[in-house]
């Protein structure tokens, strides 16, 4: 295995769709992928597949070796751009050292561990029996990990490809749980002499709601609500409002169509100026594109009653986001945060979906209530949902001690050993085999969850080289 077999895979994998919940194309990829290199396959009824390799010649005492990476992806776009993740391969491209899709989602998250994978499926290293799982639905609540049946593999280690920082080592994840809200409302007929206009906060990072939280990036619905929320002593409409898309992504455009005296727009149009200078001046260094404009539009929509609307502007400015507390065991690691991921308006009801994080269960269920107490202030109807365990650090593991003893064999010097805020399937695989001994470790990926999201290939090299080392020199 070489880092450009593994690029080849991936390339094929671009043009495959695997959106979370349609993940059936890329379960017949690795299906017929098995059958081609004439090895043992199997899929579960969720479709969970299993591809497993025979040990080399003098190698068959040597304990099978479990890699794991997931099928699905997170499918975002820019507004405006042109694109159908189920229908059409993903847009990509090299420049300087990267591989990037400038403005979709790349899918290098996980596709990238499922490409290592099987490149040392179809390779000639002399190792163990290899066991190659590959989950579904790991975006959208961990679907295929939840649902995975005892006995669906036999190793003892695993090692998850589903990791963003070359040279890091991760030992340990956050937990974490959804939280939706939802509120129905009254309408009321547009007032005489009031125009429409369509405000739209854009141009943030967006990014990876566990990664990325600790980046003081702009979250455009947070915005734009900010706005609203200040312009309310002014005697507006507001018809409608929508933002964000998945749960685990920071909020990249949202926009709201209000209703305002005629007289008043010109006022309305200085202010929303004025506020794009607040974000120009407070996200300078952390997210420098964001802005706020304002048009002119038509709906043929009422506007929301004056005390709901007045009620969800509210409600929607005091729910948290972002970092609630770090970690003062490990520097520099996010333990508990809250993400406001999007807001959707349809017919006579709103959606506001959420996610918290912790590293620390109760800490999880304590943020997971914050965000509910919100709500409930503001008369909305809010469920928590999807929850999923963290994994705790084990600094005795044996696989982490022979990863690290082949990276400094490699490299000439230690990687770095962490916990990431990001979910990762080995909390639920510990949870269902408590005997499990983990790692998870990948190349360098850049704005993942967000178009732009991008593959360092001098990162993928190394990378490959550090997999190939692990896999051959495993011994138990």
């Amino acid at each position: 295995m070489d880092s450009q077999s593994v690029l080849n895979i991936f390339k094929e994998i671009t043009r495959i769709p695997r959106e979370s919940g349609h993940e059936a194309p890329m379960t017949q990829f690795l299906l017929d992928f098995a059958a081609s290199h004439g090895l043992e396959a199997k899929r579960d009824k969720i479709g969970n597949v299993l591809i497993v390799k025979e040990a080399a010649p003098g190698k068959e005492k040597v304990p099978a070796l479990v890699l794991q990476a997931h099928q699905d992806m997170v499918c975002e776009k820019n507004a405006g751009f042109d694109f159908d993740f189920l229908t059409q391969p993903i847009p990509y491209e090299v420049e300087d050292g990267w591989m990037i899709a400038r403005n979709t989602t790349l899918g290098a998250d996980d596709g990238i561990g499922v490409a290592a994978c099987l490149a040392l499926l179809a390779g000639n290293e002399a190792c163990g029996k290899l066991e190659c799982l590959f989950t579904i639905s790991e975006e959208t609540g961990m679907d295929g990990a939840f649902a995975l049946e005892e006995g669906f593999f036999d190793g003892k280690t695993l090692i998850n490809l589903d990791s963003e920082d070359e040279g890091q080592l991760f030992v340990g994840c956050a937990g974490g749980i959804d939280t939706t809200a939802r509120f129905d409302f009254e309408r009321e007929p547009l007032r005489k002499g009031y125009k429409c206009l369509e405000i739209t906060v854009s141009g943030a990072q967006g990014g990876h709601s566990g990664d990325d939280i600790n980046k003081e990036r702009a979250n455009a619905l947070q915005q734009l609500v900010r706005f609203l929320y200040t312009e309310m002593q002014y005697d507006y409409q507001l018809i409608g409002l929508d933002g964000g898309n998945k749960p685990n992504a920071i909020c990249r455009e949202a926009s709201a169509i209000i209703a305002v005296p005629s007289d008043e727009v010109a006022e309305m149009e200085a202010d929303v100026a004025a506020f794009a200078d607040i974000l120009k001046a407070e996200f300078a260094s952390s997210d420098p594109a964001v802005t706020i404009s304002c048009k002119a539009c038509r709906t043929s929509l009422e506007p929301i009653s004056e005390g709901d609307a007045s009620n969800i502007v509210a409600t929607l400015r005091a729910c948290p986001h972002g970092v609630e507390k770090m970690s003062v065991d490990i520097p520099g690691l996010v333990e508990t945060s809250t993400n406001l991921a999007a807001a959707h308006i349809e017919g006579n009801s709103i959606t506001v979906i959420t996610s918290q994080r912790s590293s620390v269960v109760s800490e999880l269920h304590a943020m997971a209530e914050k965000v509910e107490a919100a709500f409930f202030l503001g008369s909305f109807d809010a469920e928590h949902h999807g929850e999923y365990p963290g994994w705790k650090p084990n600094l005795n593991s044996r696989i982490l001690e022979v990863s690290v003893a082949a990276y400094r064999k490699l490299f000439g010097r230690d990687p770095e050993v962490k916990a990431i805020h990001a979910g990762l399937e080995c909390g639920l695989f510990l949870e269902k085999f408590p005997d499990l001994d983990m790692i998870s470790f990948g190349p360098t990926l850049r704005g993942v969850h967000a178009p732009g999201e991008k593959l360092e290939l001098a990162s993928l090299d190394r990378f490959v080289a550090h997999l190939s080392e692990v896999v051959c020199n495993f011994e138990g």
